[in-house]
């Protein structure tokens, strides 16, 4: 039986994705990632991804941060169809209008702080507004390791630097892959705290792929992933809820069969 598919579609979007399909390989070896998902982002929510393994989650993220091409379907950025753009104007849209957020922080190392925070404006040939930069930095609570090397910080502190280089910009939409999955609990709760902020106060748009149901509460809305295709979401979610929902998905994923879809 074909699985229903549920379309979360909003207005006032930064990211907007409709009927998006990402496909591997082709013939008989051909494996559907994505399978016709439609949903928007609105401006100033924190929204949580989550899925069993194998549901899509990184693909997900990947087509919507324009770091992939679907197969079919179409993505946009504040606006701006991804279809529409050659391979340079879209890595200036991403150096401009996006964050990243990574569990492995992708610092790097024979950099300072302030060097990694203010990397991407550099490469973009732009001189970086230095009170900008400080403001952030205070903000992540770094103001004072500024000079220090990513060696010299602890795992949450070299978080926090990836989450100022990803503000200072002021994109429109941050993307968060699994940013507390190297973190501890208390480290973890933290860096939540930090993501939550600029939506709160500046009205952008947090999208996080995460497997913690903790992790997930902190967003406003939940969205859950199996077999390629949105089955279901939580708004105002708490961590038991999440996981029960998480639960129940494993269960029927654990009972499919295995068939390469075509």
């Amino acid at each position: 039986m074909r699985r229903r598919r549920e379309t979360i579609s909003r207005t006032g979007h930064s990211v907007d994705l409709q009927d998006v399909r990402r496909v591997y390989g082709r013939g008989n070896n051909a494996v559907v990632a994505l399978n016709g998902v439609t949903i928007g982002f609105d401006r100033g929510t924190f929204t949580a991804v989550m899925g069993p393994s194998g549901s899509g989650k990184s693909t997900f993220l990947h087509c919507a941060a324009g770091l992939d091409r679907p197969t079919s379907g179409s993505v946009a950025i504040d606006g701006q169809p991804l279809a529409d753009l050659g391979e340079k104007a879209l890595t200036v849209l991403r150096r401009d209008r996006v964050g990243f957020v990574f569990q492995s922080f992708n610092l790097l190392p024979a950099l300072t702080v302030w060097q990694n925070v203010t990397l991407p404006q550099e490469l973009g040939g732009r001189r970086p507004n230095r009170a900008a930069v400080a403001e952030v930095l205070e903000r992540v609570g770094l103001g004072d390791r500024r000079k220090n090397r990513p060696g010299e910080l602890s795992g949450g502190q070299q978080q926090r630097v990836a989450i100022a280089r990803a503000l200072v910009a002021r994109p429109a939409v941050i993307f968060a892959d699994e940013p507390t999955g190297a973190l501890d609990t208390r480290t973890a709760a933290d860096v939540l705290e930090l993501l939550r902020e600029p939506v709160r106060t500046d009205g952008q748009t947090v999208v996080m792929v995460t497997h913690d149901p903790v992790a997930a509460s902190y967003a406003d809305q939940v969205v859950f992933l199996a077999d390629g295709v949105l089955v279901g979401s939580l708004d105002s979610p708490t961590a038991e809820e999440i996981a029960d929902r998480m639960t129940h998905l494993g269960a029927r994923a654990d009972r499919a069969p295995r068939l390469v879809q075509r």
